[in-house]
């Protein structure tokens, strides 16, 4: 998609980065093959400063690199910085959309069953009373079907489970959760009204957290997690046929 003439220079360098960054996350642009500065000043209707400036950016997250004598490279998923959340956003609106979603629950199912264990000897009854008061306000959003509140107040749970662990780099995993947490909401991989079990197991990890029950706290945080996995391929299948995938987010062709 062409950016439009009349749009701002921070507007055509956003736009810029964004094209390019879901047309490198979706295969578009493969990997080791060159990347035309110059053909994208015509192709995009940007200038040179805007496509160096764009190309900047991506260099920042490993999805391009310039070269001496080969000219700037599109480089393959391995260097690419994988926990930025632009990265995770443009991954999640690839055709690769489900496989994304599962790599980063089992991220989530290596880390938030611990950072709750962890909570549970950490943090004080106060701390756990307002987990528990948090996740009261999720079960009632997902009763009422409240989607927009219940993904909110959802977010606002693993995030500060995530920060009552206790430990530091955990917590600086919050983005990537938001990310896991909107990215299948906004691709339709979550059930209207959320599960009875996937209520209770909120209230149950709060819970755990509060009376510091360790074991327990893992083992409702761990049951969260794989009921999310579950959930998104039975939706997935149901909706598209086992074995498709998603289609590739529209109008964002480059080149």
């Amino acid at each position: 998609m062409r950016i439009p003439k009349a749009a701002s220079p921070t507007d055509r360098h956003a736009a810029l980065v964004q094209n390019l960054g879901l047309a490198i996350a979706d295969g578009r642009l493969a990997p080791n093959s060159i990347l035309r500065l110059d053909e994208l000043e015509t192709q995009q209707n940007v200038s040179r400063s805007v496509v160096r400036e764009a190309a900047r950016v991506l260099s920042s997250k490993g999805m391009l690199e310039s070269r001496r004598r080969f000219g700037t490279v599109i480089q393959p998923e391995e260097a690419w910085n994988l926990y930025d959340p632009e990265v995770i956003r443009w991954r999640l609106a690839s055709s690769r959309r489900l496989e994304q979603l599962q790599s980063l629950n089992e991220l989530r199912g290596a880390i938030e069953p611990q950072a709750a264990r962890l909570a549970a000897g950490r943090v004080g009854w106060d701390a756990g009373s307002e987990l528990v008061a948090l996740a009261a306000k999720l079960w009632a959003a997902g009763q009422r079907g409240d989607e927009e509140e219940f993904l909110r107040l959802d977010v606002e749970f693993h995030s500060a489970v995530l920060r009552a662990s206790g430990n530091a780099m955990f917590a600086q995993l919050t983005n990537l959760v938001t990310e896991v947490l909107t990215g299948r909401t906004q691709h339709g991989l979550t059930p209207h009204l959320p599960h009875h079990e996937a209520l209770q197991l909120h209230v149950d990890v709060a819970s755990a957290i509060q009376r510091g029950e360790a074991a327990a706290a893992h083992a409702a945080m761990s049951r969260i997690v794989e009921q999310s996995t579950e959930e998104m391929s039975q939706i997935w299948s149901s909706s598209h046929g086992a074995g498709n995938v998603p289609p590739a987010a529209p109008d964002q062709a480059v080149g």
